[in-house]
């Protein structure tokens, strides 16, 4: 713009050949894959992934899709591609807005500050509130990119400044650092600066995880390390020695390209293997990928990227873009192609859906009015259309999860109202405990506890709830996971009293077991590709250990927990029933838990069970609360 040579045109041309190339490449391949490897919901994801990787937003579909029920981050081969977006958003965004400021004649310093601190203050301030959306908008993130404008700015107009401060301050490190004199010429300033640069960025790798809040306060350590790297410039020891190594350079070189391809292989393997794979495919997968990086390099992107014409080389690569995002999209669109080979010879865990609910629902559960803004945060309420009802179920996912079994199977002796959800956190947890520490965990819970206590045509409430959320009712590091003397007191002061208020209106309570815990159900498939030679490297013989739990050890590990429910029932022996689920989902004669049950299967997600499941439960739990 300086210089009055500047064009949108070109800007973008030279974009578009800097990143569709290797891109294009990496999308058809994963397409091409996927064909072979991935089920009919798993491919449908990866059409949706590849719409949005070639329309640069994969961060909103990924920040879309997250929730209590989102896949694991492992298993989305495209996942990566979240920040690539945000890249591309920038890309849009920033240079319109300086053409704006710069031919107003506003401060391009001031605007880049400005921006910069704004984008910085809504990552911390939403850091606090929702992770998830903190993690994937543009605007919690455009200012890390900022750090890098402002480096610009800086190279270009202020290079010298302060020139005399840089000196003193490199004249009084070098008295610090080496015993004899040495000159101020800069160089002790810019080696401090790059070790400290270099130790921001080891440290950001040993203490950053998916435990902490990420980005807000803590993506100042790599982005401040990075800043200062570059700060100290080429002559600094660390950038000349370790950074403008032949090797370092040449991956520099292919960095790119390794970041597209790298997370793919990874996932790939990891949903073919159906577990995180062993650590030689791990390192084959590395090797792989960086064989892959620097062919897609040399025969992919340089072709594309330098040389003449240009103008036909952005239109061959417009084109085809258009077109992949159009063909995943239209996968998403027809469910994930179901006609493909290695669908009709993998069992699916559609075998655990059946028919639906099959009778109309009301969108409603009597919630009063004044507790209607704590109604949207329940998932699922709901009553049957017919009238009258009789029984109510309230729960967290688990219940949500039984929900459909119970409303199909039930007759003109029960009808249902259900509240319920998504938790511990965001759902009716039956936990309603004295103390006010825990009460703003619980306004879900009390809110449906007093809506079915004051329903007169509700005779018998069903509580269903995950194991863990009885122990574990909020994030607060003295509820841990295991049910613990303390926690166990808790989850019995807190059980009881939501009995109290249901029993105090005449109700019925039955408590139902919590199912086995296995692990995600895609994790069990034992899957075959329709890749012999790829069968042969990943696929395991055996079937996976964890996806087979002993009878005895499933006891073993919720008799706490069942000790829990019993002390209840022996406390309120006429109005407390419980309702154990064991029989419809672990083999009794042969003693184990599994995810299938007459070829079909019993989970639905994670320990979640199935609809199927929640049928087989639900016809005989109908039936016991008809007798009972």
């Amino acid at each position: 713009m300086d210089k009055g040579s500047f064009s949108f045109t070109e800007f973008y041309a030279r974009r578009i050949k800097r990143i569709f190339p290797a891109l294009l490449f990496v999308l058809i391949a994963c397409f091409a894959f996927g064909w072979f490897a991935l089920l009919a919901d798993e491919y449908k994801q990866l059409g949706k992934h590849i719409a949005a990787g070639a329309g640069f937003i994969s961060n909103f579909n990924l920040w879309n899709e997250a929730g209590y029920f989102d896949n694991s981050a492992d298993t989305k081969p495209l996942l990566h591609l979240w920040s690539l977006g945000i890249e591309e958003q920038f890309y849009i965004v920033w240079p319109i807005l300086l053409w704006f400021a710069w031919k107003r004649k506003f401060n391009l310093l001031t605007i880049t500050i400005v921006v910069a601190i704004a984008s910085f203050i809504l990552n911390i301030k939403g850091i606090k509130h929702d992770m998830v959306s903190t993690f994937y908008s543009p605007q919690t993130r455009f200012w890390e990119l900022l750090s890098g404008s402002l480096l610009a700015w800086v190279t270009l107009y202020k290079k010298d400044s302060f020139a005399n401060v840089k000196h003193k301050v490199d004249w009084w490190l070098s008295r610090i650092v080496y015993s004899e004199k040495q000159g101020a010429d800069g160089k002790t300033l810019s080696k401090v600066l790059s070790f400290i640069g270099l130790l921001l960025l080891v440290y950001g790798f040993w203490i950053i995880n998916k435990e902490l809040s990420f980005p807000g306060k803590w993506a100042l350590v790599p982005v401040l390390g990075a800043v200062l790297i570059i700060t100290a410039g080429s002559k600094a020891w660390v950038n000349r020695t370790i950074l403008s190594n032949k090797i370092a350079v040449w991956f520099g070189l292919i960095s790119f390209h390794l970041y597209l391809w790298h997370w793919p292989i990874l996932s790939f393997a990891r949903i073919v293997e159906s577990e995180v794979p062993s650590r030689n495919i791990r390192l084959a997968a590395v090797t792989l990928s960086i064989a892959l990086a620097w062919l897609t390099y040399k025969l992919v992107e340089r072709p594309l990227r330098f040389g003449n014409y240009s103008k036909v080389k952005v239109t061959v690569l417009v084109v085809p873009m258009t077109i992949v995002g159009y063909v995943g999209y239209n996968t998403f669109e027809r469910n994930g192609l179901s006609f493909r080979k290695v669908v009709k010879i993998n069992i699916s865990l559609s075998t655990g859906a059946d028919a639906g609910v099959g009778i109309a629902l009301n969108d409603d559960c009597g919630i009063p009015v004044k507790d209607r803004d704590i109604q949207k945060k329940i998932a699922v309420c709901a009553s049957d259309s017919r009238k009258p009802l009789r029984y109510a179920l309230i729960g967290d996912s688990k219940a949500a999860a039984i929900s459909s079994g119970l409303f199909r199977t039930s007759n003109d002796y029960g009808r249902w109202l259900f509240i319920g959800g998504n938790g511990p956190n965001g759902a009716p947890v039956p936990v309603i405990s004295n103390s006010d520490i825990y009460k703003k965990y619980q306004q879900l819970s009390t809110v449906a506890l007093n809506s079915v206590a004051s329903n007169k045509e509700i005779e018998k409430v069903v509580l269903v709830t995950a194991t863990r959320a009885l122990f574990q009712l909020s994030n607060d590091s003295d509820i841990q996971d295991l049910p613990t003397n303390k926690n166990y007191l808790f989850a019995l002061e807190g059980l009881k009293n939501s009995v109290d208020i249901l029993k105090a209106s005449g109700k019925k309570i039955v408590l139902v077991l919590d199912n086995p815990t296995l692990p995600h159900p895609e994790d069990c498939l034992y899957r075959k590709t329709s890749i012999s030679f790829v069968n042969s490297i990943l696929i395991k013989e055996n079937s996976n250990p964890k996806c087979v739990l002993s009878l005895d050890k499933h006891l073993s590990l919720s008799s706490k927990y069942r000790e829990l429910l019993e002390e209840v029932k022996a406390t309120y022996p006429d109005d407390v029933e419980i309702f154990d689920t064991t029989k419809y989902l672990c083999d009794m004669e042969k003693r184990e838990c599994t995810h299938m049950k007459d070829g079909r299967f019993l989970y639905s997600y994670s320990d979640h069970i199935s609809d199927y499941a929640a049928g087989l439960i639900g016809r005989d739990l109908n039936t016991f609360l008809n007798v009972k």
